[in-house]
This record gives structure tokens, sequence and C-alpha cells, in this order.
């Protein structure tokens, strides 16, 4: 499409220089993902930015010195690695670069920043407003932007979620190098796990999931809480994600052991887990894979992994599924009345066993219904000055008294309990994660 009168088209001699730095071109291709398939851990970002941004349009782009590729592009409909591309100069996101700020723009037309980019044509641009992502050394890779065909303005919610969002594809990014990395440590190790605390911190809050799915008709709240001082890091974890058709899977576990062995063991765990699940409806079979996958990587003993997941789905204003456990204590189950009740399908943990001997439990959810997953960071939490534990009773009565409180609540009116018993001094890593069903209105 020719320039309209009176716009000269930025060309390749337009550009910053920050566009062909060395260093950061490098870190492009060092991503292994320019001309990759789709991902959906990506594209779940990228609709969720065009949703909150309230656009049909957004967009993950990474950008090397000769063109932007659409890492991640929602509202164009099927395309190819081709087609998934257009020049350096067309875009935006080269702005990005140069500025390492983000770019929130009202008017493309009228913007000087943007009004002579071929894309403003090419894709009918309006508006636009992206964030820069960014490389393990802070190297700006490229963008997550949303597209909207006509000229608005974006309002501070929305840009803020834009930049929550834009550094959860930061973290992803960041989490596949780290693992690379400690990949080739312990190749150069051999059988040696030794890495630097540094790269153990990376890996631990790279597996948590920066931004928790959130579930239609369903309140979700996780939380992670290290232990005070610790100067390693262990594998606890936890993950919400989509699957099979309208259902869900969700992950709470917890490796035994500290360091980078037992981030590697988590990263595994939680990449084969959201492989899986997709092609199962039973959270058993799903955990039997992992363990087999454990198994196959020959992880020691010494880091075996404890586990609760569930798959379920909705069934009118309810939700229904199947619950296992893995050597991991029981989930708790809130009844709107204030009942509470453990959930447990016996399991061995995962990796010690070829065969684990795993059953699952029926569960439903129904409005006002609760369904807590926790690991033993909570109920083995020593009182400050003494031995004794917080306890499942203590849990179990803590969860009862949580009337009309959201999964948010939930789960910090918990957090406030095991670091009062500890005096603010917990002695081991805890993972949280709730699920509530809204109770029907009165």
């Amino acid at each position: 499409m020719p320039a309209p009168r009176g716009r000269r088209l930025k060309t390749i001699a337009d550009l910053p220089a920050e566009v062909f730095d060395e260093a950061r071109v490098a870190a492009v291709l060092a991503t292994r993902l320019l001309d990759g398939e789709p991902e959906q851990v990506f594209d779940d970002l990228t609709e969720l930015a065009a949703t909150s941004a309230g656009v049909e349009r957004a967009f993950v782009t990474l950008v090397d010195d000769r063109r932007s590729f659409w890492l991640s592009a929602i509202g164009m409909g099927a395309l190819s690695a081709g087609e998934r591309q257009n020049a350096v100069e067309e875009s935006p996101c080269h702005i990005l670069i140069a500025t390492g700020r983000p770019l929130i723009v009202s008017d493309a037309v009228a913007d000087p920043r943007m009004r002579d980019l071929a894309a403003v044509d090419k894709l009918g641009i309006g508006a636009w407003a992206g964030y820069p992502i960014h490389g393990p050394g802070g190297e700006v890779l490229g963008g997550l932007c949303v597209v909207d065909s006509r000229s608005r303005d974006w309002s501070e919610r929305q840009v803020k979620t834009l930049d929550t969002l834009a550094r959860a594809v930061t973290a992803e990014i960041r989490l596949r190098h780290a693992l690379v990395t400690a990949e080739r440590q312990v190749r150069e190790l051999e059988s040696s796990f030794l890495a630097s605390t540094e790269l153990a911190r990376t890996l631990q809050r790279s597996l948590l999931p920066p931004v928790l799915a959130q579930v239609p008709g369903l309140e979700t709240a996780a939380l992670y809480l290290s232990a005070s001082g610790g100067a390693e890091v262990t594998g606890d974890f936890y993950d919400l994600f989509p699957v099979s058709g309208s259902r869900w899977c969700v992950v709470l576990g917890d490796v035994c052991g500290k360091g980078v062995e037992a981030a590697t063991v988590t990263a595994l765990a939680r990449y084969t887990l959201r492989a899986d699940a997709p092609r199962h409806l039973s959270p058993s079979r799903v955990l039997d894979q992992l363990n087999d996958a454990l198994r196959a990587q020959q992880v020691s003993v010494g880091r075996f992994l404890t586990v609760v997941s569930a798959i379920f789905r909705p069934e009118g204003d309810r939700f229904v599924g199947l619950l296992c456990t893995a050597g991991h204590p029981p989930a708790l189950l809130r009844r709107a009345d204030g009942t509470v009740h453990e959930l447990f399908g016996a399991g061995a943990a995962l990796g010690i066993f070829d065969d684990v001997d795993l059953h699952n439990v029926r569960f439903e959810l129904d409005p006002g219904d609760v369904l807590l997953f926790y690991t033993d960071g909570v109920t083995e939490a020593r009182q400050k000055g003494g031995v004794d534990f917080f306890g499942e009773e203590a849990l179990a009565r803590l969860l009862a008294g949580c009337a009309d409180l959201s999964a948010q609540q939930v789960i910090t009116r918990v957090r406030d309990a095991v670091l009062a018993h500890t005096g603010d001094e917990a002695s081991d890593d805890t993972a949280l994660l709730a699920l509530r069903v809204p109770p029907r209105p009165r």
C-alpha cells in the first residue's frame, strides 16, 4: 500500500542503532523461538491481553535486525510462519527497543512516532499500546502489544494489565533460558547438581505462573511463601491451565530437597503435566505419566515429588471433577455450610517406584464451596520458640471459619495464621491455591 500523500514511510536506514545491537540480536536468536510454531503458553497470555484491553488483536513479537516475528498473533486467523512477520522498519516494536519503555498511542495516524510506519496502514492500526519484553540480560527482545482499529484512549487498568502480562512473557522466556543453562551446567558437572543460588531462585520464580489462569464461573487465588532467610530454593509449585474442551487442570506439588536439582525436577514436572494433561480425562493417568517421565530421567530417590492434581469442568452453576494425590496432603473441601472434608485419592510419591498405585476420587463444587490445596509448609509450620506444628486440625478449623470469604481472602487468612504461628519465621517454603464457586445471589 503506498504511503498517503505527505507521508514518507520509514525505511531500515531510519531505525535506531539499538535495533542492530549485536548482543540484543544474539539474545533474540538464543530464545530459539523465531520461526517457531504458536505455543499455548504465549497464546494464553496474548489472548488475555486482548480481552483485558477490549480489542480483537494482540501480539507477542520478537524482533531481530531484519524483521518482527509474531510469536503469538491473536485475532489474525490461521497464519503460516512466513505470514507471521513483517519488516522491522514497519513495526512499532522497534520504538520499544530504542527506548526500553512502553509505547501507548491513542491515535496512530496522528502520532509522530507511528504515523510513518507501514504497519499503520497495512494492519489498519487506529490505536496501539505495547510493553517491551526482555531477555535474561535485560535486552529488549520485542514486545507485547494490543491493537484497536479505531483511535481510542487506554485506561489505567488496561495499561497496568498489559504491563503485568508483558512481565509474564518475559518470565516464561527467562525460565526457558534458565533451564537450558541449568542443563548445560548439569552436563558439565556430570553427577553434581551444584549451581548458583541466583540461578536456583530464577528457576523457582519462573516455575510459578506469573498470572493465575481465570476460570469462567470460578474464583481462583494462589500464593507462594518462601522460607524466612532461606538461601536455597525448594521445589514447591502450582499451576492451573485449560485442557480438553471445557475442562481445566489444577496441580500443586512439592519436590523433596533444595537447590537447582529440586528446581530442575519441578520444571520437568510442570512441562510434563502441561503436555500430558490435555490428552487424558483422569488425573491419576496424568500423574502416572509424570512418574514414568521422572523414572526415565533417572531422578534420584532423594528427589521424589509429592503432588495433588484435579481435572474438572463446569456443570451448570457448579463444577465436577476427579482428584488424585500422590504422597501429598489431602485437599480440603469447605462446603457452603461450613463443614470441611478431606479429598484424598491415595497413591505413592512420584519418582521412586515404577508402580505408584494411584486412584481418583470424584468431587463436586457447589455455589459457596471452596477447595484448598496446600503443601506441608502449612501444616508443619513450627511455633516460634517451640516445637508445635500448625497441624491439619488447625487448618481445617481455620477453613471452616472462612464464611463468605473470596478465594483470595481465604488464601490471605491462611497465610496470616501460619505467619502468626511461626512469628514470621517460616522454616519451610509454602504454596497455597484455592478455588471457590461464587454463591448464588440471595
